[in-house]
């Protein structure tokens, strides 16, 4: 087996069932064993709104657990620069799991539906915000997302305009990032940085 090296930040990204969060997980467990002072911690994006996400979740925290035993879960849907800034120091590696869900919920908030529903925020400024949290991150970052735009063009300017929105979230998290990473069948393709 190959070992794996944790770069300062790194995108990875994928399709689903990629293996995009199995390798993000591969990291951590790398990084908890380089040293007993070493952290690992886990910033999930995902909001449980009907019964199949709560199960999935569920699914996924169990496996996780048993993956990486070692690493914690703080649940930040929304405000991924506080949640990043707060979650360790340099022994911490911190994973953001998932962008895409992340950029979903600015666009598009669930709880917040409703004819009297207020203006979603603005994705772009809180993109910027995200951006600075990136590189100010104290230990390293490990960021997770999907690569949607390899299909057909989505039929619908809502789809249409979720798709832009992502490739351009993409396009600047991978320009702040050491390292970026594409999944395909479980195996890594590494674009920018060294492997």
């Amino acid at each position: 087996m190959v070992e794996l090296t944790v770069a300062r930040s790194e995108l990875i990204l994928g399709g689903q069932k990629s293996g995009k969060s199995r390798r993000a997980e591969q990291l951590a467990a790398a990084w908890l064993t380089h040293s007993p002072a070493h952290r690992a911690v886990l910033i999930a994006t995902a909001q449980a709104h009907d019964d199949e996400m709560r199960a999935r979740i569920a699914r996924h925290q169990r496996e996780r657990a048993e993956r990486v035993p070692g690493m914690t879960t703080l649940e930040a849907p929304r405000d991924l620069p506080t949640a990043i800034a707060q979650a360790g120091g340099a022994d911490t590696l911190h994973i953001v799991d998932c962008l895409t869900l992340w950029l979903t919920q600015q666009l598009m908030p669930l709880e917040d539906s409703g004819p009297n529903r207020p203006p979603a925020p603005d994705w772009r400024a809180q993109t910027a915000l995200f951006i600075e949290a990136i590189r100010a991150c104290p230990g390293p970052i490990v960021l997770v997302g999907n690569e949607i735009g390899l299909g057909v063009i989505p039929l619908g300017r809502e789809v249409r305009a979720f798709v832009d929105a992502l490739g351009t979230l993409n396009q600047q998290v991978a320009a702040a990032c050491e390292r970026v990473t594409l999944m395909a069948a479980g195996l890594p393709l590494t674009l920018k940085g060294q492997p």
